[in-house]
């Protein structure tokens, strides 16, 4: 299994808004540029984030994005939920399976591991926060990491 870069880029970009937090809107471009994604690419993104709710956007000279909650409250599997759907490795586990897709979903036996391997993965996006992250930069900064942090996913 493996996240496109919706996914991928869509955490960066929401991760690059929780450390700006605070610092009033910012706009796509600096998000860009900093996260090095197209702007383009960017916008759709976005405009997928703030449907769902997760981002608010500011007209204006001085607009741009910001988070709608805190970052504590948003977390990596909310992000990557909105711009993946939902993360199954199999169709019959997707919090979204169709009834009678499968013949065999009421006998399957090799089931129980795609169910086990879906709630772990959920266990672990639902567990880590944008605060989560951006503690983690801030540690790394302060504890004297030549680059800052690093966010690549």
């Amino acid at each position: 299994m493996k996240l496109s870069t919706k996914g991928r880029y869509g955490v960066r970009a929401m991760f690059d808004l929780a450390l700006h937090q605070g610092d009033g809107p910012t706009p796509l471009r600096s998000i860009a540029e900093r996260q090095n994604i197209s702007e383009h690419y960017l916008e759709q993104l976005i405009a997928n984030l703030r449907k769902e709710g997760l981002v608010n956007s500011v007209r204006g000279a001085h607009g741009g994005y910001l988070l709608s909650k805190l970052p504590a409250e948003i977390t990596i599997g909310d992000i990557i939920k909105v711009l993946e759907g939902p993360i199954a490795p199999v169709d019959c586990v997707s919090d979204k399976v169709e009834e009678g897709k499968c013949e065999n979903i009421t006998d399957c036996v090799v089931r129980m591991i795609w169910e086990r391997m879906k709630d772990s993965i959920d266990e672990v996006l639902d567990e880590i926060t944008l605060e989560d992250l951006r503690q983690e930069a801030i540690n790394a900064k302060q504890n004297g990491s030549q680059h800052g942090y690093m966010y690549h996913i």
